[in-house]
């Protein structure tokens, strides 16, 4: 076995910045897809097309699941139970009780397992958490996220048993987000507007630990409408605040005058963010340090939106520590 493959199983669209991002680090790469795409995709970045999953698994040192939601259980226990070092795209699952089999699968397995939660790796993002971290805001107290684009073209993602829906499958990034920067999240009130065709917007207030409050909105729009995201993260001593429209896009707004307000980070170098969390995946899967982002928060964060789910159909506030099924 070549000890530097990786098998990327999956050939939409989040595969393509995997597969350039393994490249890119020096790895090559085997691709299978059940759609057929696998020789066109793998062509593109000097991959090879497997003819089975199992030709992949046996080919590779790493197994990267960029297969739609509802197949990553099923991929990701095959790959551990070979032995295989695991990342996956989240969200993990598409409930608790299978994301947690994953995780279980490949602790006894001996294997490691990263989820694909690559927001905490967008430069301004990652600058954002380094300047709370350092009191630059105090405590977090009230936080707001949006995340808005087309809806996505392939047609699984409109199927909630397919893609677990806006919440499961978008808004998760912000609520990975949400709790990176505010903690656990205690209480989870929820609305979706739109659907059945028609654009869908997603509005979730989370209730933190600490009492901190983070609101957060998502949208699958109009085929033309523009992907942008934001953040705004407040305390008493100052507000930090993002858009992907604006330039500089990260700043500091100083409660104190004189304390140094304006841009927080500098253009970013052009490394992709995928690259550089994968980089932190392999890097631990060859004995170096844990990365960022771990397994049991990514189904943190999907506990969060299955809570999110929940609310959307109760009406009630739901504890995401809840969702055991």
């Amino acid at each position: 076995m070549n000890r530097t493959t990786v098998g990327v199983v999956g050939a939409g669209g989040i595969a393509h910045p995997h597969l350039q991002a393994w490249a890119d680090l020096g790895y090559q790469a085997l691709v299978f897809s059940t759609d057929g795409n696998a020789p066109a995709v793998a062509a593109q970045y000097g991959a090879r097309a497997c003819r089975s999953l199992q030709e992949l698994i046996d080919g590779s040192e790493i197994v990267d699941v960029c297969a739609p939601t509802a197949v990553h259980d099923e991929l990701v226990l095959a790959a551990a139970a070979a032995g295989r070092h695991v990342v996956c795209e989240k969200p993990l699952a598409l409930s608790h009780s299978r994301a947690v089999a994953m995780i279980e699968a490949c602790r006894s397995a001996g294997v490691q397992l990263y989820p694909g939660q690559v927001v905490r790796f967008f430069p301004a993002y990652a600058a954002a958490r380094e300047s709370v971290l350092a009191g630059r805001i105090g405590t977090p107290a009230v936080l707001r996220f949006t995340r808005r684009g087309a809806t996505p073209v392939a047609p699984w993602f409109a199927d909630p048993a397919l893609s677990g829906g806006l919440m499961v499958d978008q808004m998760i990034h912000d609520f990975d987000f949400a709790r990176w920067i505010a903690g656990e999240v205690v209480a989870v009130q929820a609305k979706q507007l739109g659907g059945n065709g028609s654009p869908i917007i997603g509005l979730v207030v989370l209730t933190h630990a600490d009492g901190a409050l983070s609101h957060v909105l998502g949208g699958w729009g109009r085929p033309n409408e523009p992907f942008r995201t934001s953040f705004a993260l407040a305390g008493a001593a100052g507000l930090i605040r993002y858009s992907s429209a604006d330039r500089p896009s990260l700043r500091f707004d100083d409660q104190e005058p004189g304390r140094g307000g304006g841009a927080l980070l500098p253009e970013t170098n052009g490394v992709s963010p995928y690259r550089t969390e994968l980089a932190e995946f392999a890097a631990a899967f060859a004995g170096g340090p844990a990365p960022r982002v771990s397994a049991a928060d990514s189904l943190a964060a999907l506990d969060i939106a299955l809570a999110a789910t929940v609310s959307v159909r109760t009406g009630d506030p739901v504890d995401p520590r809840e969702m055991t099924a």
